[in-house]
This record gives structure tokens, C-alpha cells and sequence, in this order.
């Protein structure tokens, strides 16, 4: 994994103030910003849950406004900051699209195929290869992920 950035961390940020969101609206709370240089060209926040829709995660979120927003499916030199690792569907949308970079920061060992589970996109088996950083501010996006599960968990009634 590549190392990170200066805006690595002002990035994640916000990304986490969109994660914090979509926890208040009931979603998992991850978010995704997208920037091309250093100007945002979109957001998003996990909500497949409210629209009904399996692939309302974060990250497809960003990737079709800013598709919509430049005209273009393909973005490449851009970097997705994502709040956890992506899943392999996201991975998948993220190669489509040709993103230069994907960073992330909490991992998801169970899921995550940025490297955690599978490494879609750095492992050389695609006509596309990823720049990947994890980690960044892992700690917060952690926390806020393990403390939305833990309150689901406590307000689950069992009907028995």
C-alpha cells in the first residue's frame, strides 16, 4: 500500500462527517468523498437501506455523481476517500471508472478487498492498477462503525 498524503487526513475527515450522516439516518455509517486534484467533485453516503437498493454504497454514491458531474464514466486521476476498506463491488466500480487512488480508513477484514480480504486492483491480475492507502484515521472510522453495530445490537428486540 502506498503511502499517504498531506490531504490524506483533511480528506477522511470529511469523509467521516458524512459517515456520521448516514449513521443518523439509520445507514451504515460510511462516507466517500471524491477529488480530482484538490477540488471535491463529489460525495456520497451509504443508503441502501432507504432507497431499496444493494448498490447504494458510499462509493457508488461518489463515483456516479462525479461521472454525471464531469461528463464522463471514466475519472482518471482521481482519488476516492472512503471511510471503510471497499467491498469487491465497489472495487469493481472504482476499476471501471479508473481511479488513480483509493484511500480508506478503517479495514475490513472480513470483506475488504482493497487489500484486507482481496486485492482487486494492486495485485496485477487487471488491465488497471490502483494506488492504495489504508489507514487513514482508522481509529475514528473504526470506532464510529464498531459504535453504530454495538447500538443496533442493544436496541434489537427478539419477537420470542
Amino acid at each position: 500500500m502506498d503511502h499517504n498524503t498531506s490531504n490524506d487526513t483533511t480528506f477522511m475527515q470529511l469523509a467521516l462527517s458524512l459517515a456520521h450522516s448516514a449513521g443518523e439516518q439509520g445507514e451504515v455509517p460510511v462516507g466517500a468523498i471524491l477529488t480530482m486534484g484538490e477540488e471535491i467533485i463529489a460525495e456520497g453516503t451509504n443508503s441502501p437501506i432507504s432507497s431499496h437498493d444493494p448498490t447504494a454504497h458510499a462509493e457508488i454514491i461518489a463515483l456516479r455523481k462525479a461521472a454525471r458531474k464531469i461528463g464522463n464514466y471514466r475519472l482518471p486521476g482521481a482519488t476516492l476517500y472512503v471511510t471503510l476498506e471497499p467491498c469487491i463491488m465497489c472495487m469493481g466500480a472504482i476499476i471501471h471508472a479508473r481511479l488513480e487512488r483509493v484511500v480508506f480508513g478503517a479495514f475490513d477484514p472480513k470483506t475488504g478487498a482493497a487489500g484486507s480480504r482481496y486485492a482487486i486492483g494492486s495485485d496485477g491480475l487487471l488491465n488497471h492498477n490502483l494506488k492504495i492507502t489504508g489507514g487513514i484515521c482508522k481509529v475514528e472510522c473504526s470506532s464510529l462503525l464498531k459504535a453504530f453495530f454495538k447500538a443496533r445490537r442493544n436496541n434489537f428486540q427478539s419477537p420470542y
